[in-house]
C-alpha cells in the first residue's frame, strides 16, 4: 500500500504517549509499505524529523510559527475562539502553510488511503478527495475536557474547560462522519463514539509495547519507592500528580512515613515544581533520556489519573518491566486488564492508599503481580502484533471502500470548514 499519514503537533521524539504509538505502528508498517509523513508542529531547536526520510519512503516536515503554550501570546491567540463554535485544541495547528503544502502535496501524487492521525489533523485534511480516509484516534477528546471540567476548581479554568469540551465534541462528531472509517484503542472509546456512527465503520486497534525494549531488568529495588511517568506537559498527568501527593501520599505516610515517590517526565509546570520542593521525598526529574531505570529501580508504579480516554502507554511499559501498577479505572481505562490479576485498581485516596501500602508491605505479591503483567503483554500486545493489525484494517478499507482517483481533485475550501 502507498499511505499518507498525516499528523499534528509531530512524530519525534516520541516522548508522549500518542507520538509512542504512532512512531512504533509507523515504524512497522514502513517495512512493507509505502509510508508517506506529512507532519506539522511548532517549531523548536534540534529538529529530528529530517532523519525520518530514513525511515519513511518520504516524510515531510512543517515547523510553524506557533505560539509558547500558556504563554500571553497563546492566550491572546485563544481570544477570537471565545466567539466561535471551533475547538482552540483542535484549530492550533491548522495553519496555512500547512494547508498548502497538504493540498500541494496531493495534487503530485495518488495514495492507496490517508491516515488522519488524531483529530488535530482533521481541519487542514481535504475530506472530499476521492481516497480512503481513515480518521486514527487515540483517545476521545471531548471525553478529556468534560473531565476537566468536572475536577476544575477555579471558575474562570472550568468555563474554558467547558467550551473546550462543548466544541471538541462538535468538531469529533463532524470528523467522526467525514471519515471512511475510524479506529479506536479501546473498546470504551469506541462505545463513545456508537452514538455517532455505525458499528461496522470502527474498528478497535489495541495498544502495544516493545516487550524487548521494556524488559525486568537486574536494577535492585529501591524499598518503599513510587514511579509516576509521563509528559508532566500534558494537564490530565499534572492533575494525576497534585491528586496523589495531596490526598493519597499522607494516607500512606502514616503507615510508611519514609515513602518516595518520583515523577519521571517533560516539562513539569512551576506549580508542580513548587509543590516538589514542599513535599518531603517527592521528586521531579524533569525529561530523561530513558525511563527504563526508574521504572526498574521502583517497587510499585501508580496511576492515579482523574482525567483520560484511549489507553495509557505508561501502564504497558510498567507490566512490561514485570512491575506491579496500582492505577485508578480511568488510568487503566480501555486495557484488556484484571483487578488482582495483573493490576490493583482504586478510585478513591483511601482504597488508592490501602493498595499501595498492601504491595510496598508484600515483596512476592509485587513480583506475582509483575509476572503475570509481563506475561500479560509479551503474548499478546508487542508492536508488531499490532502493527499487522492496522495494516490489515488499512488493506480491507483499501479493498472495499477505495474509489478511483483518475478524476481526484481538491477543493481547499473544504478542508477548512468545521
Amino acid at each position: 500500500m502507498k499511505i499518507l499519514w498525516i499528523k499534528a503537533g509531530g512524530l519525534v521524539p516520541p516522548d508522549t504517549g500518542g507520538k509512542i504509538r504512532s512512531y512504533n505502528i509507523l515504524r512497522e508498517l514502513a517495512r512493507e509499505h509505502a509510508v508517506t509523513l506529512f507532519s506539522f508542529y511548532g517549531a523548536h531547536r534540534d529538529d529530528q524529523h529530517p532523519a525520518l526520510n530514513q525511515v519513511f519512503e518520504k516524510c515531510i516536515s512543517i515547523p510553524l510559527a506557533l505560539p509558547v503554550p500558556k504563554s500571553r501570546a497563546e492566550l491572546l491567540e485563544y481570544i477570537p475562539y471565545l466567539f466561535s463554535l471551533k475547538s482552540y485544541s483542535m484549530m492550533k495547528y491548522a495553519r496555512p502553510a500547512a494547508r498548502r503544502e497538504l493540498l500541494s502535496l496531493l495534487e503530485r501524487e495518488r495514495f492507496d488511503i490517508i491516515v488522519c492521525d488524531f483529530i488535530f489533523a482533521a481541519p487542514i485534511i481535504p475530506w472530499d478527495i476521492p481516497c480512503p480516509k481513515v480518521l486514527f484516534t487515540h483517545n476521545v477528546e471531548a471525553m478529556i475536557w468534560k473531565r476537566h471540567y468536572e475536577v476544575a476548581r477555579n471558575p474562570l479554568w472550568k468555563a474554558l474547560c467547558w467550551r473546550e469540551w462543548k466544541t471538541m465534541e462538535r468538531g469529533e462528531n463532524i470528523y467522526l462522519k467525514r471519515a471512511d472509517h475510524v479506529l479506536t484503542v479501546s473498546d470504551a472509546d469506541r462505545d463513545a463514539f456508537l452514538p455517532f456512527l455505525e458499528p461496522e465503520k470502527i474498528t478497535v486497534i489495541p495498544t502495544g509495547v516493545d516487550v524487548a525494549y521494556f524488559h525486568p531488568g537486574a536494577a535492585e529495588e529501591v524499598r518503599n519507592s513510587l514511579v509516576f511517568t509521563g509528559s508532566m506537559d500534558w494537564l490530565p498527568n499534572e492533575d494525576a500528580v497534585f491528586y496523589f501527593v495531596e490526598q493519597v501520599l499522607p494516607l500512606i505516610r502514616e503507615q510508611i512515613p519514609e515513602v518516595s515517590f518520583c515523577v519521571v517526565g517533560r516539562k513539569p509546570s512551576g506549580k508542580l515544581r513548587d509543590l516538589a520542593e514542599r513535599e518531603k521525598n517527592v521528586e521531579l526529574t524533569g525529561w530523561v533520556e530513558d525511563v527504563r531505570p526508574y521504572l526498574a529501580r521502583s517497587a510499585v508504579c501508580v496511576v492515579p489519573l482523574r482525567i483520560g480516554g484511549g489507553t495509557r502507554l505508561k501502564i504497558f511499559e510498567a507490566m512490561s518491566m514485570g512491575k506491579a501498577v496500582v492505577s485508578t479505572t480511568i488510568g487503566a481505562e480501555g486495557l484488556p486488564v484484571r483487578h488482582g490479576e495483573n493490576i490493583l485498581l482504586a478510585d478513591t485516596p483511601a482504597e488508592f492508599a490501602r493498595q499501595t501500602v498492601a504491595l510496598l508491605q508484600s515483596l512476592s505479591r509485587r513480583n506475582q503481580i509483575g509476572a503475570f503483567a509481563r506475561r500479560l503483554v509479551k503474548e499478546n500486545y508487542d508492536w508488531e502484533r499490532v502493527a499487522q493489525k492496522f495494516a490489515e484494517v488499512l488493506k480491507r478499507i483499501c479493498t472495499v471502500e477505495k474509489v478511483p482517483q483518475e478524476s481526484a481533485h481538491v477543493r481547499p475550501a473544504a478542508s477548512v470548514v468545521i
